[in-house]
């Protein structure tokens, strides 16, 4: 990482009170490694068909979803002319250069893509992924104009205090590489949490959002906060009013699954 250079951003904490109001929840979905072209090409086409429900709820939900690399021109193509979104699982902080295998952030931009993953406990454990990295990848994202999806979260299960703490430190760092005046995406994930049986206890959540919304005001970024880890139909439901939506996996490999999510979080 010493190619990686970061820059302060300053705060605007009035830009920042002005944007506080998220304009309606919204619900991610990542597909990881899960699926194949053809599988994944299927999926975006059960996906694209939700666009009549999506039009229908009593409230909008932004949904959008995060294919494999070689899957967003199926992506681009299937949800044409629908308000489902699409993105990537993560960019390099590079725009150019000597990156063997690495994607830069504009021609995430070129495919159509809004969002991009940054950050995921996954990332961090298998590829070394630190603070600085994800704060250079929030800043290549916000650069170019891409939505950043910050994935943070405390690694083993303990009291909401301590896991709000660790969990502030990821998410600062990430704030500090977003370029002024973004939009950005906050997916709290503790990690002990994500695959297992359960989601995190909804008093945990709520304490340890507390914190993180208190991290997206200090900053000037139009954030939303959004909860993965073992999430189901009923976790909003509990989480309502401390997060603005959720972040999926393997849930809404089942496209009813993720309808089913939608119009819990249209209801309220």
């Amino acid at each position: 990482m010493s190619d990686v250079i970061l820059e302060a951003v300053p705060l605007h904490h009035a830009t920042a009170r002005a944007a506080r109001a998220a304009p309606c929840p919204v619900v991610g979905v990542s597909l990881k490694l899960y699926f194949g072209l053809a599988r994944t090409r299927a999926w975006l086409a059960e996906v694209a068909a939700l666009d009549a429900a999506l039009t229908g709820l009593p409230r909008p939900v932004d949904l959008f979803v995060l294919p494999s690399f070689p899957a967003l021109a199926d992506a681009r193509e299937l949800l044409s002319g629908t308000r489902i979104g699409y993105g990537a699982q993560d960019v390099h902080w590079a725009e150019r250069g000597a990156r063997t295998g690495e994607v830069p952030a504009g021609m995430l931009v070129e495919t159509g893509a809004r969002y991009v993953e940054v950050g995921h406990a996954e990332r961090r454990r298998h590829f070394g992924e630190t603070d600085e990295t994800v704060a250079a990848k929030t800043r290549a994202a916000t650069a170019a104009g891409l939505v950043p999806v910050i994935c943070a979260g405390e690694q083993r299960a303990g009291d909401p205090a301590t896991a709000a703490e660790e969990t502030l430190t990821q998410v600062r760092a990430a704030l500090a590489g977003a370029a002024p005046g973004s939009e950005v995406i906050v997916a709290y994930e503790p990690v002990w949490a994500i695959g297992a049986r359960e989601p995190a206890p909804a008093r945990h959540v709520r304490a340890v959002a507390t914190a993180l919304r208190g991290a997206l005001h200090d900053h000037d970024v139009r954030g939303r906060l959004i909860y993965g880890g073992t999430v189901g139909p009923g976790t909003h439901g509990e989480l309502a009013g401390a997060v603005d939506g959720l972040f999926l996996g393997r849930l809404a490999h089942d496209t009813e699954g993720l309808r089913k999510v939608l119009e819990e979080l249209s209801g309220g």
